[in-house]
């Protein structure tokens, strides 16, 4: 493993919400541009011109034959240290650094936070392979070795949910506790749809474009636009703009992929390990759900249930306070204790706010 120098997404899921209309702003509400910035340059493909709050290192991995880097954060607690470690896996459209919120209020809480790039995302090499999410499991259990750290939470956000739930199914005895937030492939897409050449693929997402990246992150807020939004825009629009964005949007392509051809929805019933299904529950990004993260927690054998009502697919920016203090309650909880099961008995429907005890004043 080596240290580096410090520095302070088009996927399946914008190809899908390209394709819907962005909801209604409320009115006297912040709008974002209907056109990209003309200040606003490239996104270097190794996105060393994007700041990192935390100093960024690496670890040196292998596949295909091939070396590659993977990034990550490495942030101690500001806290009173609690002696845990959480691993945070960020979304498809999204990177690591984009978590500081988080990877801030854990820290403030004592843990020790590995923030990670997936190899194709961030600082992180971009090869041209065939992806899946057995590679970033295998990665971050070498990352977790390598830093002599027996077990950890991990803690997914979209597609990184995803990952949490292949980590969680394949290496329960380094997982002490997951959490799966507003994760998608909650259904297995295989079903009635056809499988799609990489090529016509990887010709798809070389149409990204300002307007498709910007509907895609404003169907995450159904409370609103905030101006400080437009960073992750900005950050993956620039990619368009770069001399290297074929190679990138065939690492992009592949990454889509993953969607259909890796699905985790057998997985769950597996998983022993304690886990929190936790997210807004207007998120747009997946038909009902309430419903369908209720089915998750169901199919997990010992689970806690949390949604936020009016909150969308990203709470940690649209919520941050009471997502980041449910997520610290259970990653402070005894990993060997049952997971708290009040969820079973609110709506059918799933569309139950947080636990009472986690109401404020609760």
């Amino acid at each position: 493993m080596t240290d580096r120098r410090v520095t302070r997404p088009l996927t399946f899921l914008a190809a899908f919400m390209a394709s819907v209309a962005s909801p209604p702003l409320v009115a006297g509400q912040a709008e974002p541009p209907a056109e990209p910035p003309p200040e606003w340059g490239a996104t270097a493909i190794d996105y060393s011109n994007v700041p990192y709050p935390y100093p960024v290192h690496f670890l040196d991995v292998r596949l295909y034959g091939q070396d590659h880097r993977m990034a990550f954060m490495d942030v101690s607690p500001t806290g009173t240290p609690n002696g845990r470690t959480v691993v945070v896996f960020h979304g498809m459209n999204f990177f690591a650094a984009a978590y500081e919120p988080t990877i801030d209020a854990l820290a403030d809480a004592g843990f020790r936070v590995l923030a990670v790039d997936r190899l194709g995302y961030g600082r992180s090499s971009k090869p041209d392979v065939h992806y899946n999410l057995h590679m970033p499991a295998r990665n971050t259990k070498a990352l977790l070795d390598a830093l002599g750290i027996e077990r950890a939470a991990i803690v997914g956000h979209s597609m990184g949910g995803m990952v949490a739930t292949r980590f969680a199914f394949t290496y329960p005895e380094a997982t002490s506790h997951v959490v799966m937030v507003n994760q998608i492939g909650l259904t297995d897409p295989r079903p009635g749809r056809g499988w799609q050449d990489p090529e016509d693929a990887y010709r798809s997402a070389l149409e990204t474009s300002y307007e498709s990246v910007l509907r895609g992150h404003v169907r995450y807020y159904p409370r609103g636009w905030k101006p400080e939004y437009l960073e992750w825009v900005k950050v993956q629009y620039g990619l368009t703009l770069s001399g290297d964005w074929p190679r990138m949007a065939k690492v992009r392509a592949g990454q889509r992929r993953i969607l259909y051809e890796d699905p985790v929805v057998y997985e769950w019933q597996h998983i022993d390990t304690k886990a929190l299904v936790i997210g807004g529950a207007d998120d747009r990004l997946v038909a009902d759900y309430p419903s369908a993260a209720r089915h998750v927690a169901e199919e997990l054998q010992n689970a806690e249930l949390v949604l936020f009502p009016e909150v969308g697919h990203a709470p940690h920016f649209d919520n941050p306070d009471e997502y980041h203090r449910v997520l610290i309650r259970f990653l402070r909880s005894d990993p060997d204790e049952p997971a708290d099961q009040r969820w079973r008995d609110a709506d059918t429907d799933g569309s139950a706010g947080p636990n009472p005890s986690d109401r404020p004043g609760g």
